[in-house]
């Protein structure tokens, strides 16, 4: 096995076109636990860890900005420094592994692995994130929700690497909710996110390890614009809940392995997604109270 290391991202986008089998690695926490079980030997390991700018975040765009979160930014970092205008995707990192896992995983890896069970999946849907992939023929975004393909298997193209991942900042509240065998460092047997969007009347939604890509829950989105009393103030009615919580049910096709039956899949997504429902919508009828901050600073 090779061992490839650029130390700017143009060296890394030649290596990576001269060999496409080249393997990207940065907190190596997918990678190397497939090696070590055994379970795949890349050609080559295309180190991105000495890419300074990967690691820093920034702001993007004008009239509608983003956060452009570099690829080699960690969990731990997105929780400490970005918390506050990503607090659906800040939510989902601190369920991810040990403090040593959120010290050097990324979110870049989450969506490189392509895993249906990866935590960062749902928020990012939810969000209407993009992902930022680069080569040395160009740049391109690709909507989140066309970025997973198959089990394991994502849009990149042979010669492309994730650069970075720009993100909407709140508009509304955000939530992640995600059931395991156990409180810590446990893969998700299923997850759910949604972000509120009330000055758009509209809801974001995402599900996690309940289908061979992680997806968005369509008609549960659709059914939240048409029905929610965005003006109102009052509590949340029982039976849209319920029924959101159905069609989000609905809109996943999970099966049966060892961590979990394909019926209690669908039954407790139906659970969190009522839930983190309640709580979206008991923080959007309490005002602006935790809002996102204002849009300032960059971490470079």
């Amino acid at each position: 096995m090779d061992f490839l290391r650029p130390g700017t991202w143009e060296e890394a986008l030649a290596m990576k076109a001269a060999r496409p089998d080249a393997t990207p690695i940065q907190g190596g926490t997918d990678v190397m636990v497939e090696i070590n079980l055994d379970k795949g030997r890349p050609a080559a390991l295309l180190d991105l860890n000495p890419v300074a700018e990967l690691a820093e975040w920034s702001w993007t765009g004008d009239g509608a900005p983003m956060l452009r979160v570099g690829a080699g930014v960690t969990y731990a970092r997105l929780i400490a420094e970005l918390g506050g205008w990503l607090p659906g995707l800040a939510q989902a990192s601190r369920t991810v592994g040990s403090p040593q896992i959120r010290n050097r995983g990324t979110v870049a890896g989450n969506l490189g692995a392509a895993s249906p069970a990866g935590d960062g999946h749902p928020p990012l849907l939810a969000s209407g994130a993009l992902v930022e992939a680069a080569s040395v023929r160009g740049t391109r975004l690709i909507p989140i929700a066309e970025f997973y393909l198959g089990v394991k298997r994502n849009a990149l193209e042979d010669d492309e690497l994730i650069r970075a991942v720009h993100v909407p900042p709140a508009a509304g509240p955000q939530y992640f909710s995600k059931i395991g065998t156990r409180n810590a460092m446990v893969i998700a047997v299923c997850s759910f996110a949604i972000a509120l969007r009330p000055g758009e009347r509209r809801a974001g939604t995402g599900i996690g390890s309940a289908a061979p890509t992680p997806r968005r829950a369509y008609a549960a989105e659709e059914f939240l614009a048409g029905e929610l009393d965005w003006d109102g103030c009052g509590p949340l009615d029982p039976a849209l809940a319920r029924r959101f919580s159905e069609l989000v049910a609905e809109a996943a096709s999970p099966i049966d392995d060892v961590r979990g039956r394909a019926a209690y899949r669908r039954h407790a997504l139906g659970v969190m997604a009522r839930r983190a429902l309640g709580w979206a919508w008991t923080d959007h009828t309490a005002g602006p109270a935790g809002r996102a901050p204002e849009r300032s600073g960059d971490s470079g």
